[in-house]
C-alpha cells in the first residue's frame, strides 16, 4: 500500500494543552413582541447547568462568523442577521485556553426544539440577562450590544 489518499487521524485527546480552542457565538437580540424594547437569547447548557450566549467550537476552515450563526441555529433554533462584531473573550475552559468571538445579531424568526446540548432558551431583558448569565465574562456583552445598537443602557 503506497499510502497515497490516506490520511493521519489526529487524536483529539492529544493536541497540545496549550493550543487555543477557537469559538465563536452571537448576542442573540431581539424587539419584544409586547414592549418593543430589547430582549436578549440565553441557552441553557444541562451538560453545565449554566446559562450563557449561543456559541460553540469552530469547524476546520470554518470562518468565525459562520459558525457563530451556525451555532445560534443549532442552539436556539433563530435564524439571525447578524451585525457588527463584538469582544472577543479569552479564559481558559476545561483547563485550555479558549478564544471565543462573537458577534451582536439580530433573531428574524425563531423556532426552539431541545436538545442533549440545549434545553432550554430564554428571552430577557438586558438587565435581567446580564443577572442570568452564569459566567462574569460574559457580562459586559450586554452593554456592548446596547451601545453598538445604540439602544439605552439599562441599569445594573
Amino acid at each position: 500500500m503506497s499510502g497515497h489518499g490516506t490520511r493521519r487521524r489526529r487524536n483529539p485527546v492529544s493536541t497540545p494543552k496549550d493550543t487555543i480552542v477557537q469559538a465563536a457565538g452571537c448576542v442573540l437580540w431581539r424587539h419584544s413582541p409586547t414592549t418593543g424594547e430589547p430582549e436578549l437569547c440565553l441557552v441553557h447548557r444541562p451538560k453545565y447547568d449554566d446559562w450563557s450566549w449561543p456559541k460553540g467550537k469552530l469547524k476546520r476552515g470554518e470562518a468565525a462568523l459562520d459558525g457563530a450563526l451556525r451555532e445560534v441555529t443549532e442552539e436556539t433554533g433563530c435564524r439571525a442577521e447578524p451585525g457588527p462584531e463584538l469582544s472577543t473573550l479569552r479564559y481558559s475552559a476545561n483547563g485550555r485556553p479558549k478564544q471565543v468571538r462573537y458577534w451582536a445579531a439580530e433573531a428574524v424568526s425563531c423556532a426552539f426544539s431541545p436538545t442533549d446540548e440545549v434545553d432550554r432558551v430564554l428571552w430577557l431583558t438586558p438587565a435581567a440577562a446580564r443577572d442570568r448569565l452564569t459566567q462574569p465574562h460574559d457580562r459586559p456583552l450586554v452593554d456592548e450590544l446596547l451601545a453598538v445598537l445604540h439602544l439605552p443602557r439599562t441599569a445594573r
